[in-house]
């Protein structure tokens, strides 16, 4: 199976190692992993991978949303070597009230040495 974070590498090489434990290496790597667990329904990924500050005591995911595409339109720090990060993107869906698009600007930052996602934003529009 090719990965849902738009990679184009085979799940196995790309986001699954992340949602079986091993650790990012950047914001944008964690970022298209929690995309990916959006797209395969890992809601305990996405609380494993958010940040303790700002994590809600539980996820629901709508079994109705299918992920369709994930666009990064930005990145500011991240690295390997940074405490914070940011990445803007778009992801498109489509539910039962039709296609959609979430852009956001999303923050992270380390914990435990770990990248973990800390909060985001939608731009205005243009």
């Amino acid at each position: 199976m090719i990965c849902p974070c738009g990679s184009g590498r085979p799940y196995a090489d790309c986001c699954e190692p992340l949602h079986e434990g091993t650790d990012a290496p950047t914001a944008e790597a964690l970022m298209r992993s929690r995309y990916s667990a959006f797209a395969l329904g890992r809601a305990e990924y996405l609380l494993r991978s958010w940040h303790p500050s700002t994590r809600p005591a539980t996820v629901e995911l709508d079994a109705g949303t299918v992920w369709r595409r994930l666009q990064i339109v930005d990145t500011v720090a991240g690295g390997p070597d940074d405490e914070t990060g940011i990445v803007e993107f778009r992801a498109s869906y489509r539910d039962a009230g039709g296609a959609g698009l979430l852009h956001e600007r999303s923050r992270f930052a380390r914990d435990a040495g770990r990248w973990a996602y800390l909060d985001g934003e939608q731009p205005d529009a243009v």
